[in-house]
């Protein structure tokens, strides 16, 4: 009988400490998995002023008239003035490039316009200036009227268009500025928590963007010469005490 409850006692020995060592397994995997869940989401910025290095100029202009070899000459004769500006004042003659051609007859259309017969032939020509050249290009965009002066007649196409397409060449360094400054945020939240980083638990690089250096001119990007590129990162840093 004694034997029967000594084996009852340690039994009962044997499933309280199992217990206790489940109880600790358990506290211990929820602990471990509170320090997981403990982290910081910091964000890094970088910038960069820049200077376009392309310059893309689309020129259009017209011509009209009832003849359409006297129209297409008063083109041709636009062409050559236009080509001749822009070699004049030190463009190579392979900058200045045509890209499209447009040809008109009103007669022709399904509805006629009031007048069509006075003015038939409508021709539009677009030439594309296209240079590294860019601060002599911008500088050519104050004198087109001596073009219009030649009897040019230019269409408005917004100007040109000032491209910067060096940004592959500053994307490491900017990454990397980016992200130094997000782990420096980080370090500085962590100690005023009392805790250290431990590591990456996760990051988002970001989008590179291209911006007009004076934003608030309310004047588009590409019409700008001078530039912002920026990048925001998103990391999240683990914490641990």
């Amino acid at each position: 009988m004694n034997s029967i409850k000594g084996e009852i006692f340690f039994a009962g020995v044997f499933v309280a400490i199992g217990l206790a060592l489940g109880g600790w397994w358990i506290g211990l995997g929820f602990e471990q998995g509170r320090q997981g869940d403990r982290y910081v989401t910091v964000k890094g910025l970088a910038e960069r002023y820049v200077e376009a290095d392309l310059a893309i100029w689309p020129l259009r202009f017209a011509a009209t008239g009832n003849d359409l070899a006297a129209v297409q000459a008063d083109i041709d004769r636009d062409t050559a003035a236009i080509r001749a500006f822009f070699r004049a004042n030190g463009l190579p003659a392979e900058a200045v490039r045509p890209i499209r051609l447009e040809v008109i007859d009103l007669l022709a259309q399904p509805y006629r316009p009031e007048g069509a017969g006075d003015s038939r032939f409508i021709i539009t020509q677009t030439l594309v200036v296209r240079s590294d050249e860019v601060g002599l290009v911008h500088d050519l965009t104050q004198r087109m009227g001596e073009i219009v002066r030649q009897g040019v007649v230019l269409q408005e196409t917004g100007g040109p268009a000032f491209v910067f397409t060096g940004l592959n060449a500053i994307k490491p360094e900017m990454l990397a500025e980016a992200t130094a400054s997000a782990r420096s945020a980080a370090a500085q939240f962590a100690a005023d928590a009392d805790s250290t980083l431990a590591g990456i638990r996760r990051a988002n690089q970001g989008v590179f963007q291209i911006l007009p250096r004076d934003e608030a001119a309310g004047i588009a990007e590409p019409s700008q010469v001078e530039k912002k590129v920026r990048i925001v990162t998103t990391i999240e840093y683990r914490l641990e005490d």
